[in-house]
């Protein structure tokens, strides 16, 4: 007899707000303690000291995480002139120093968008989450040790130049998943011709989703403190939330039965090829299929129905 999950079986999202302190690990088991879930998981990490949006997913959700992870992102983050860090952050040792440069607003802004939008290559930081050989980057700089890393290509959407009073800088950055905020701070530096890191990172959107839709920690502790348990699930967002920007798809009775036992369908509509999210005669979400251009539907991820 298969082993009964302890929690309660949530399925959905909530939209958290990461205080600095936490990791992302430590405040998903804190959120998923709250709420007592049987099963959760985050999507797309921040660094300890970072702060801002951080969605958490509740059972079925979680076999969609990999969309979220695959999202688009915005920060707002604040950089200082005139040195480099380890770690790329105010949390690590600083490394050199550099005279900070005699630079105007209006420099910095036309810098920024000449040297830094569109498709650029980030080398990743060593204290990040990557792996190597089975150990985490940061793992291994922990222990001294340097490894050789590869640029890898990103895509930075937009940069907008919030405040200067140096050494500080404060921009707006919406990028393509894989960038490396921290990266992207010291290399502006080095096209100053100084170092830089970052003094406080905040993520304000994830995809579709923004900040203004987060809760914070406190706000959740106080309300399961109070009891308030049906308040705290209204927070929860349905997981088919997570694959708005796909195209949606109903079956009827019968299809819907042989789609959720995992056989493909004929779609009789001129529904696009690719992937789309699928629901049954009812309107209850199933999962994502794959629609090829003979109209068949293929299952691609699907949701327990008895979960």
């Amino acid at each position: 007899m298969a082993k009964r999950r302890k929690g309660r079986p949530l399925n959905g999202v909530v939209l958290v707000d990461k205080p600095s302190g936490y990791s992302s690990n430590g405040l998903l088991q804190k959120v998923r303690w709250l709420y007592q879930a049987q099963k959760a998981g985050h999507t797309g990490a921040l660094d300890p000291a970072a702060t801002g949006l951080l969605p958490v997913c509740f059972g079925e959700a979680t076999k969609f995480t990999q969309f979220l992870l695959d999202a688009n992102k915005r920060y707002v983050t604040t950089g200082v002139l005139g040195a480099t860090t380890d770690t790329l952050d105010s949390e690590g040792e600083v490394t050199e120093y550099f005279p900070v440069p005699d630079i105007s607003t209006d420099e910095l802004a036309g810098c920024l968008a000449t040297r830094f939008v569109g498709a650029i290559q980030q080398i990743p930081p060593m204290y990040s989450a990557l792996k190597r050989d089975g150990k985490k980057l940061y793992e291994l700089a922990r222990e001294g040790k340097t490894i050789d890393l590869k640029a890898r290509p990103v895509t930075i959407y937009g940069i907008e130049l919030l405040g200067m009073d140096m050494p500080e800088f404060t921009i707006d950055v919406q990028c393509s998943k894989g960038t490396y905020i921290r990266t992207l701070v010291a290399d502006i530096g080095t096209a100053l011709g100084s170092g830089a890191y970052v003094k406080t990172l905040r993520r304000t959107e994830h995809g579709r989703f923004s900040l203004q839709q987060a809760v914070t920690l406190d706000q959740l502790i106080a309300l399961q403190e109070a009891g308030k348990v049906e308040a705290m699930d209204q927070l929860i967002i349905p997981m088919d939330e997570l694959l708005s920007d796909y195209p949606a798809i109903e079956l009827n009775e019968k299809y819907s039965l042989l789609f959720g036992n995992g056989n493909d369908v004929h779609i009789a509509d001129d529904s696009d090829a690719g992937m789309v999210r699928v629901y049954d005669f009812a309107g209850d979400f199933m999962g994502l299929g794959l629609l090829k251009v003979n109209q068949r539907l293929y299952p691609q991820r699907l949701v327990n129905r008895q979960h």
